[in-house]
């Protein structure tokens, strides 16, 4: 997400664009990967930025309801977070060795499928699906 798509964000909700705020987001501009709090936390450190854990937390979480950044679960016990850009929907192949993770957008067969499948489910079970994410586990090439 481009720095003026930032602004416009926080204009929205009325939020500032604090030093930390800009400092997290440029982590996740330069590392161009899924990042946990930790992760991000441990950059900041080596950029020595003067944030705390407690404050990556807390503009993580703000980060995500604006839309900002993306939460993802790998099984591995830990929240990852990803700059949402478009297009905004994908899905993860996550290697069980390694740990890598590799985006990918939805084939068209797929994406049929799925729609398919979320309008049998708000049928069903009267449920307005609002979202989904799909995570395939296995081995990646190198681990293969």
């Amino acid at each position: 997400m481009p720095k003026r798509e930032w602004d416009r964000a926080f204009a929205y909700f009325k939020k500032k664009m604090t030093s930390s705020r800009q400092a997290i987001m440029e982590v996740f501009e330069e590392e161009k990967k899924h990042l946990s709090a930790e992760e991000v936390y441990d950059s900041l450190k080596g950029k020595n930025q003067k944030v705390g854990i407690a404050t990556v937390y807390r503009n993580l979480d703000l980060l995500t309801q604006m839309g900002i950044l993306h939460r993802v679960y790998f099984g591995d016990g830990l929240e990852h977070y990803e700059i949402t850009r478009k297009p905004i929907h994908h899905h993860h192949l996550v290697c069980n060795k390694c740990g890598s993770v590799i985006d990918y957008s939805e084939l068209i067969e797929e994406s049929e499928f799925i729609s398919k499948l979320e309008q049998e489910l708000n049928t069903r079970y009267n449920f307005k699906i609002e979202s989904h994410q799909m995570y395939f586990y296995g081995l990646c090439k190198k681990c293969r």
